[in-house]
């Protein structure tokens, strides 16, 4: 059987960030996202009802700072994966992995222990590193350039293929690693979905080399329309078929101007406005995923959903919206609202009857 995420005939949507304080939102808003145990169980098993294709994490080390420490707290994303998958049907959730901060045989073995325990629907995102605070927090040095960063990357990853693909074991002799009689027993019953999220020119090249899906901003869907079409045709030159993934924030209520009047409370007068800094901060010293002539909007949108495309306003203003990242050539987005558990059930009984109607989703088998 293949992987869910590879069907080619709707419009991939899945969460983001809910193992996460905060989730996306950099809210000081008292129903602010709690990433307990329990509200993740509760919101995997109504996304798994509802047909929402997969989950994925952030791995995070520390916190934002700010009256919030957004991030502060994380569950780990390996073991959350493994939890989930347990617990539900059809979903896919991914592992969110640092490379510099785990042993490829080890992250092999994990993810294909993953694969036997959720049969299948377990993918991986695969992080180079641009978080210095983190790495210092770890005791690790981060790499100077991009391009050393992606070097390591990818002896990382080769790795990893090779202990999925070769039935016997072997020696690996490389830059980075040295490796002795490895075997990967067991290996996924099935090609595992491989997601990265770049900016650079070799964090994509990394990307269209390795990755099924790349995820990127949709900041302006104009400029969208042709970064996507870029990035597809960079896969298509190496023969290879990338699908671009991006994320976006959901306010969805019954009139336009609830949404608005929500938007302005949380992700405005009640932001947290030193963590916003100070994450704008990061991403722009080490991260090239964000364009930097756009400082000013994406401030404001960091504060509401991390940088995501807003889709706010009334269900079909927000369907609409999703038919605008399906037109620019995205083959999915993720969502995050203030509180996932509260909030989705809204959406799902809203909007995506809209976007079945539309074509772009497959209505849920009963």
């Amino acid at each position: 059987m293949t992987n869910s995420m590879f069907a080619d005939n709707q419009f991939l949507l899945g969460t983001f960030a809910s193992n996460c304080s905060g989730g996306m939102s950099v809210t000081k808003v008292p129903e602010r996202w709690v990433n307990s145990w329990e509200n993740n169980l509760r919101l995997a098993t109504m996304l798994d009802d509802a047909g929402i294709d997969f989950m994925l994490p952030i791995a995070r080390w520390i916190g934002y700072g700010g009256e919030t420490n957004f991030h502060g707290g994380v569950l780990e994303t390996m073991t959350w994966a493994a939890g989930l998958l347990a617990k539900t049907q059809n979903i896919n959730v991914f592992a969110t992995i640092h490379v510099a901060a785990n042993h490829p045989v080890v992250a092999a073995k994990q993810i294909a222990t993953i694969d036997q325990i959720s049969q299948g629907r377990v993918g991986l995102n695969i992080v180079a590193g641009w978080n210095q605070p983190e790495y210092e927090a770890l005791g690790l040095q981060l790499a100077a350039g991009h391009e050393e960063r992606y070097t390591y990357a990818q002896e990382w990853f080769d790795i990893v293929k090779a202990l999925w693909e070769r039935e016997h074991a072997f020696d690996w002799s490389g830059k980075y690693f040295n490796l002795k009689n490895v075997l990967g027993d067991p290996r996924p019953s099935r090609k595992v979905p491989i997601l990265n999220a770049a900016g650079s020119g070799e964090g994509r090249g990394f990307a269209v080399r390795n990755a099924d899906f790349l995820f990127t901003p949709a900041i302006d869907l104009d400029r969208s329309k042709e970064e996507v079409a870029a990035l597809k045709k960079q896969g298509t030159d190496a023969q290879r078929n990338v699908g671009v993934l991006t994320f976006s924030h959901v306010v969805c209520r019954p009139t336009e101007k609830e949404a608005k009047d929500y938007v302005q409370h949380f992700g405005q007068a009640n932001a947290d406005w030193e963590a916003v800094d100070n994450l704008v901060r990061l991403q722009f010293a080490h991260a090239h995923s964000f364009p930097h002539d756009l400082l000013s909007l994406i401030r404001d949108r960091m504060a509401m959903g991390h940088g995501g495309f807003p889709l706010v306003g009334t269900p079909q203003q927000v369907a609409e919206g999703i038919l605008a990242l399906h037109a620019a050539g995205f083959n999915g987005t993720t969502l995050s609202f203030v509180d996932y558990a509260e909030e989705f059930p809204y959406f799902r009984d809203e909007v995506l009857p809209i976007l079945e109607q539309a074509g772009i989703r497959k209505a849920v088998s009963a």
